[in-house]
């Protein structure tokens, strides 16, 4: 059970504070006047004429490498650069710059200068509804919350999982636009016959099977947030078109030869390496650039353990029974340290979910990354734990616990497919799984879906 002196598991978000970042500037080293100082926001060094260190040099790639001051110092990261970033010699993708430092792109070397002393960043304890107590968890939170008060774009990366719409979420919430529609447009989700009309809308008999008129999503969040998921799935003959609706602030429907000005903005998301893209011309370097005035990039859990704490507590608020926390014992906690999560968040929040759903009122929750696991789960065909009363053996407490689990997925998953009419992308959302891992327990447990947002 829960132990008062176990500082893991009392762990909660600290009130807000103050960290020290090691700024500095960064220059041409064969023209001083190019230069950049380097703070708490993410710069971009490239070729591109939207990077905020501009290098005249065909060796360097379009979007090269990023610096930003952190407490260690100022990271410098090789962006998936063709002929690669060097300090010393030495290859880098990552590393950190606290002394003076040359730095070489390409036929280029750039000069890295430190401050002198440190500037201190506030820290945030939490921002709407995103909760962390790591330090890098809550610098972002300061950051989110003065991004989230301007007009301009932004890019959220991240692996599957780490919570890319509630951090869209959080910026429109925060944002003069609060009180305005959030919309979603699951860019993954669009077949691409029909990704124009999805996006900007169509009129009814524009095209075979136009029976009615639909509205842009860019429309329906007028005077709000729209926030496109999955940006990098977009088919690259809608990108010129997208480009051109962010930049004019219009958009004209599939089948009308009116354009409709739309007051929105636009949040996006990526589990892909948009900059490689870039850089290899799969993606339009300029649409890159319109999307990402800003970037956010969420770190994976493994890398965040610290906040486990805090976002069980979250998690189990969010279910509706934040009290049980006091019962979460050290053990579980522990045990949910050493997992290596690559399911991230969304895993974490399926395990405390099918946790708590299994756990009497009042019994210690032991919570495993194990019970969410497919490979785990038994199939439909597995051996049930005899009835009460009957004259069998009763089953192992492992062959019941499944038995149970497999009933409980069932019923869960049943009663998800009715309430979003077989919409996978919308299970998806509704769950906190990935689309891959709802078709999976739908297969398993023999429920039917529709085509529509697979």
């Amino acid at each position: 059970m829960r132990r008062s002196d176990d500082p893991f598991l009392e762990a909660t978000v600290a009130g807000p504070g103050r960290i020290e970042v090691l700024t500095g500037a960064l220059a041409v080293q064969a023209d001083a006047s190019r230069r950049v100082e380097v703070g708490a926001e993410a710069l971009l060094v490239g070729r591109h004429a939207s990077c905020q260190l501009v290098v005249d040099d065909r060796r360097v790639s379009s979007v090269h490498a990023e610096v930003v001051a952190t407490e260690r110092g100022v990271r410098l990261r090789d962006l998936s650069s063709k002929n690669g970033t060097f300090v010393h010699g030495v290859r880098v993708g990552e590393v950190f710059l606290r002394h003076e430092t040359q730095v070489k792109l390409g036929e280029t070397t750039l000069v890295f200068t430190p401050s002198k002393g440190a500037r201190q960043v506030e820290e945030e304890a939490s921002f709407g509804p995103l909760v962390g107590q790591s330090h890098e968890m809550r610098a972002l939170f300061g950051r989110l919350r003065r991004i989230a008060a301007t007009e301009l774009t932004v890019l959220v990366g991240g692996e599957t999982g780490t919570g890319k719409e509630l951090v869209a979420r959080a910026i429109h919430l925060g944002s003069p636009r609060a009180k305005g529609p959030f919309v979603v447009v699951d860019c993954g989700s669009i077949p691409q016959s029909l990704a124009e009309a999805a996006l900007f809308g169509h009129e009814k008999g524009s095209f075979t099977g136009a029976t009615d008129r639909r509205v842009s999503p860019f429309v329906e969040a007028d005077g709000g947030t729209v926030f496109l998921d999955e940006l990098g799935e977009l088919p690259a003959e809608l990108q010129p078109k997208l480009l051109r609706a962010l930049a004019e602030r219009r958009i004209k429907p599939v089948g009308s030869n009116t354009y409709r000005p739309v007051d929105v903005r636009v949040v996006a998301a990526t589990r892909r390496d948009l900059v490689r893209e870039v850089n290899e011309g799969v993606f339009r370097s300029d649409l890159f650039f319109r999307v990402a005035e800003v970037r956010v990039d969420l770190p994976p859990l493994r890398a965040r353990l610290d906040d486990l704490p805090a976002l069980v507590r979250r998690i189990l608020a969010e279910l509706g029974d934040e009290a049980a926390f006091s019962r979460v014992t050290a053990d579980s906690l522990a045990r949910l340290a050493r997992h290596d999560w690559p399911g991230n968040v969304r895993e974490l929040r399926s395990a405390v979910a099918v946790t708590l759903a299994l756990t009497d009122p009042g019994e210690p929750l032991e919570l495993s990354p194990s019970v969410v696991g497919i490979a785990d789960v038994p199939a439909a065909g597995v051996a049930r734990a005899a009835a009460p009363g009957s004259p069998a053996e009763l089953a192992s407490f492992k062959d019941a616990k499944q038995e149970a689990l497999a009933r409980f997925e069932r019923e869960y998953f049943a009663r998800l497919s009715a309430d979003c009419q077989g919409n996978v992308s919308e299970m998806s959302r509704r769950s906190g799984l990935e689309r891959a891992h709802v078709r999976a327990y739908l297969r398993r447990h023999d429920l039917a879906s529709r085509p529509r947002g697979t």
